[in-house]
C-alpha cells in the first residue's frame, strides 16, 4: 500500500499536479486498486475532517493577516523599528528583521511577512548602498518568523492533526520566535560590519513615542488574541474571528488606509489561499487514515526507534528527515502529512507533544528559505527582482544560524515550554 501511494504521489507530482490534489487522487487509486475498504469510508472521512470546529481559525487568521498586510500596518512597523534599531550597524537590516518580529504577531504566515516588509524595507535598503541580495536574503529569512511568533497557521494545523492545544502552541512559540530574532540580527550585524554598512543617525525620545504612538495599535493586536485565549474569553478560534473584526477596526477607521471597495477582493483572496490549506488538509487527513489502517505509521515508528531508543537522537534524526522532506514540500503540506504520523513516535520515546510541536514549526519555518521549494525566497526575488542563485548564496549564512539554534533547542526543552509551564502553575 505504502509504495504504490509513494509511487503514484511521486508520479503525479512529477507531472505537476498541485500537492493537495496528488495526494488525494494517491489514496483514491491505492484503495481503488487494493479494495481494502469501499471507497465512500474516504469522502465520509474527508467531510468528518473538514467538519471541525478548531479549522475554522484557518480562514480568520488568513482574512486577518491579508487586512492587516494592505492596512498600512507593516510601514508604521518599520517606522517603529528603525527608531528604535536605525543608528546600529546595519541598522537597516534590523529595522528589517524586527519589523518581521512585530509583523509576525498580526500575520501566521511566513511569505506574507516576507511580502509586508520586504514591499517596505528593499527599496530604501538599495538606497542606502545595501547589497540588493542581502537584502532580500534578510526579509526571507526574517519571514520565516511568521510561522513561529504567534498566531501561526502552521501551529493550528499541528493542534488540530495532534489534539496539542493551539492555545499552548502560541504561548509556546514566543521565546523561540525571540530567540530566531536576536540570531538573525547578530548574524546581519556581523555580515553588515565587515561590509561597511553604516547605521543611521539616532533618533530622539520623541521621534520614538511619536513611532509607538502610530504603530501601538498593530503592536495590541497580539496581546488582544493571545489575553483573551488565556483569559478564557474566547478559544483560538474564536480570537482568529475577533482578529479579523480588530483589523477590519484599525484598516478601516484608524488608519484609513482600507477601504469598503476593498474588501471583496481581500475576501477573495483569503478564501482561495483557505481553500488551498483546507484541501490539503482534508487529503493529508485521508492519507493519514489510509496508512494507519495498513499500520505503515507503526512500521514507520519500529524503524526509527531500530537507530536509537535516546529521545535526544531520534529526535535530531527527525529534524534532519524533516529538512530534507521540506526541500520539496511547503510547510502546510509537510505538517499535515507528517505530524500524524510522528505524532505516536515521539510519545513512545517521552518527547512532550507540545515541545515537538514548536521543534517541528521552527524546522519547517527554517526551511521556508531552502531551495527548491523555497516560498520566502520566492517572493523576495518578485520583490526585489533578484536573481534565485544569488539570493539562495546570501541567505546561506541565515539559514545556517537558524538551523544551529533550532538544533540547540532540541536539548533545551524548559526554555521552550517556560512560558506555558509558567501560566499553567
Amino acid at each position: 500500500m505504502g509504495i504504490i501511494i509513494l509511487g503514484f504521489f511521486t508520479l503525479l507530482l512529477f507531472l505537476g499536479v498541485p500537492i493537495a490534489v496528488s495526494l488525494g487522487l494517491a489514496c483514491l487509486f491505492a484503495v481503488g486498486v487494493t479494495d481494502i475498504f469501499p471507497i465512500q469510508v474516504l469522502v465520509q472521512k474527508m467531510f468528518n475532517t473538514s467538519n471541525s470546529f478548531s479549522l475554522m481559525a484557518i480562514p480568520f487568521f488568513v482574512l486577518a493577516g491579508n487586512i492587516m498586510s494592505s492596512g498600512g500596518v507593516s510601514k508604521r512597523l518599520v517606522n517603529f523599528s528603525a527608531s528604535l534599531f536605525g543608528h546600529v550597524a546595519g541598522g537597516l537590516a534590523v529595522v528589517a528583521t524586527t519589523a518581521c518580529t512585530f509583523f509576525s504577531a498580526v500575520s501566521g504566515s511566513a511569505p506574507a511577512t516576507t511580502a509586508a516588509i520586504g514591499g517596505v524595507m528593499l527599496k530604501p535598503m538599495a538606497e542606502k548602498g545595501y547589497d540588493k541580495n542581502f537584502s532580500g536574503a534578510v526579509v526571507a529569512a526574517s519571514g520565516t518568523l511568521g510561522l513561529v511568533i504567534p498566531p501561526s497557521l502552521t501551529m493550528v494545523l499541528y493542534g488540530v492533526a495532534t489534539g496539542v492545544s493551539i492555545g499552548d502552541m502560541f504561548i509556546a512559540g514566543i521565546i523561540p520566535g525571540i530567540l530566531m530574532a536576536v540570531v538573525l540580527i547578530v548574524v546581519e550585524s556581523v555580515i553588515s560590519r565587515n561590509r561597511g554598512y553604516r547605521g543611521q543617525g539616532r533618533t530622539t525620545n520623541k521621534e520614538k513615542m511619536t513611532a509607538l504612538k502610530e504603530s501601538l495599535w498593530a503592536l495590541l493586536m497580539p496581546v488582544i488574541i493571545l489575553g483573551g485565549i488565556y483569559s478564557g474569553v474566547f478559544t483560538p478560534t474564536e480570537a482568529a474571528a475577533v482578529s479579523v473584526i480588530y483589523g477590519l477596526i484599525i484598516g478601516i477607521f484608524v488608519y484609513k488606509e482600507v477601504k469598503i471597495k476593498d474588501l471583496p477582493k481581500l475576501v477573495l483572496d483569503s478564501a482561495n489561499s483557505t481553500a488551498l490549506i483546507m484541501y490539503l488538509m482534508i487529503s493529508a487527513d485521508v492519507l493519514s487514515y489510509v496508512l494507519v489502517s495498513e499500520q505503515i505509521p507503526q512500521s514507520i515508528a519500529v524503524s526509527i526507534l531500530g537507530f536509537s531508543s535516546n529521545a535526544n537522537i531520534i529526535l535530531l534524526l527527525i529534524i534532519a528527515l524533516l529538512i530534507v522532506f521540506a526541500l520539496f514540500l511547503n510547510n502546510s503540506a509537510a505538517m499535515v502529512l507528517f505530524a500524524p504520523i510522528l505524532f505516536p513516535i515521539i510519545v513512545k520515546v517521552g518527547i512532550d507533544p507540545l515541545f515537538f510541536g514548536i521543534i517541528m514549526t521552527m524546522t519547517l519555518a527554517v526551511s521556508q528559505c531552502t531551495p527548491p521549494v523555497a516560498l520566502c525566497l520566492f517572493v523576495a526575488c518578485d520583490l526585489g527582482k533578484l536573481k534565485f542563485e544569488e539570493l539562495v548564496k546570501e541567505v546561506t549564512p541565515l539559514v545556517i544560524a537558524l538551523f544551529i539554534l533550532v538544533g540547540v533547542l532540541s536539548f533545551l526543552p524548559q526554555v521552550v515550554l517556560f512560558l506555558p509551564n509558567l501560566i499553567r502553575h
